[in-house]
């Protein structure tokens, strides 16, 4: 029989997951969600904050205001070998909140707050790979005050401070359903274990929620645009990575039976230690505190946008995503008992391009509708793929459309539709001293109506 050892690993491949590639998430105005999120070579007013603060500057108005919100419904599906199984995730909510000021005809200035990273995964409890992840959160804050200075007419250059905060929770099996089967041979010579092992067989008998705070951090958010022509604008635009880290993270243990459970381990482990074998142990995860980083990557935005006809316009960008920035994730646990539970997991994850296409049509003087199409890779190599971050290439669909029933003001409305494109992979772990591989096939779709309003004066 082999040896039962119940480790720390739960934290070993702790990543996250969200509508976008990685954990990034790009829903930080309806508007722009409408034309596939593009936004460096567009003059939005308070919006242009996010996509290139450069934009701010053009504004027409003396006050530019903004607000919305989408909900974000995803759903991953897990298969192999005739085994289904798909995810239960709560609705995300990503929000933003612009506000725009004209100081003089080539000066601006605002105030930013969005949410541009973000996950929620829950595949549940007892599902097949609960050894490497039951669910998973991840939120985080961005408030950014920005500055806008137009040297020129035809070019302006921004740039804003970007204070981020953030917090996660983490689930994950520590004692899966049936991983205690091994002790099966011991319920001869004790006869209640064999009823124990039965009440355990099909639900997982312990597991482990991390969470934490990270404290603020700050980055930065630059970009420069400039009018070639009448029609044609370029813009560029560079925010920064930031390492969030948490300083002082904690863990709660949770138990399927936690009284009976015990009682089996102090009945099976001088069974175990007499054969020779190593004893259970389930590492005391609660009573100690840990520290993590993690990295939100770079990105570069390179666009072009092209008024065609006083009615139509046309833009498209390049987003250059760092995510080679995740190398490894380490934990640190910091009180002695748990020093040997500290661990540094490689990632390895890969820089990648997003391709944006989005396009708007002024059908009357209050009315604007848009359309968009993106196509986003995966970060992920192959050999980390698991379900903890089931990353594949997708493929993004967007409309939308913007009324407004005064002259000011305006009503904003977006649907993006995201499909993958399906991905095989598998990744090891260890169990009972072997090296084992949970692989399978993946596939991910997601819907993201948003609904936001602007106001300017």
């Amino acid at each position: 029989m082999k040896k039962i050892i119940v480790v720390a690993g739960l934290l070993l491949t702790m990543g996250f997951h969200a509508s976008a590639e990685g954990y990034q998430v790009n829903l930080q105005s309806t508007k722009q969600a409408g034309m596939a999120h593009v936004g460096a070579a567009l003059k939005l007013g308070a919006e242009s904050m996010h996509f290139n603060p450069a934009g701010l500057s053009f504004m027409k108005e003396n006050i530019s205001l903004s607000a919305g919100a989408s909900a974000v419904f995803t759903d991953l599906e897990y298969s192999k070998d005739g085994y289904k199984h798909n995810s239960d995730n709560p609705i995300g909510t990503p929000f933003y909140l612009y506000a725009g000021f004209k100081i003089y005809d080539n000066l601006a200035a605002g105030v930013s707050v969005n949410t541009p990273y973000g996950s929620s995964i829950d595949w549940g409890v007892n599902w097949a790979g609960s050894r490497l992840v039951q669910d998973i959160t991840l939120k985080s804050f961005s408030i950014q005050p920005t500055i806008s200075y137009r040297p020129f007419e035809k070019l302006s250059l921004g740039a804003g401070l970007m204070f981020m905060y953030g917090n996660f929770s983490l689930s994950r099996v520590l004692i899966p359903a049936g991983d205690l089967e091994s002790l099966r041979p011991f319920a001869a010579a004790v006869p209640s274990l064999g009823q124990t092992l039965d009440n355990f067989k099909d639900i997982d008998a312990a597991s482990a929620t991390l969470s934490g705070d990270a404290g603020v951090k700050v980055g930065f958010n630059i970009g420069a645009m400039y009018d070639i022509t009448d029609k044609i604008t370029v813009g560029v635009s560079y925010r920064s990575k930031v390492k969030m880290r948490v300083p002082e993270g904690h863990a709660e243990m949770n138990y399927a039976n936690e009284t009976e459970l015990k009682q089996m381990i102090a009945t099976v482990n001088p069974l175990l230690i007499a054969y020779k074998k190593n004893p259970i142990v389930i590492p005391p995860l609660d009573k100690g505190t840990f520290s993590a980083e993690l990295p939100l990557p770079s990105n570069l935005n390179v666009a072009v946008s092209y008024q065609a006809t006083d009615r139509l316009l046309l833009s498209g960008e390049v987003q250059f995503v760092g995510w080679s920035a995740y190398k490894a994730l380490n934990v640190q646990f910091s009180q002695e008992v748990l020093n040997g539970y500290s661990i540094n997991a490689p990632k390895n994850y890969e820089n990648t391009r997003i391709y944006r296409l989005g396009g708007q049509f002024a059908a009357t003087e209050r009315l604007d509708l848009r359309l968009g199409a993106y196509l986003d890779e995966s970060p992920v190599p192959g050999e980390f793929l698991n379900p903890e971050t089931p990353s594949m290439n997708k493929m993004g669909l967007s409309t939308g459309l913007s009324f407004r029933p005064l002259e000011r003001l305006s009503v904003d409305l977006a649907f993006t539709y995201v499909t993958g494109f399906g991905r095989d992979g598998s990744y090891p772990y260890v169990s009972n001293d072997q090296v084992k591989a949970f692989g399978g096939h993946y596939d991910v779709k997601a819907l993201n109506p948003s609904f936001g309003i602007s106001y300017a004066f």
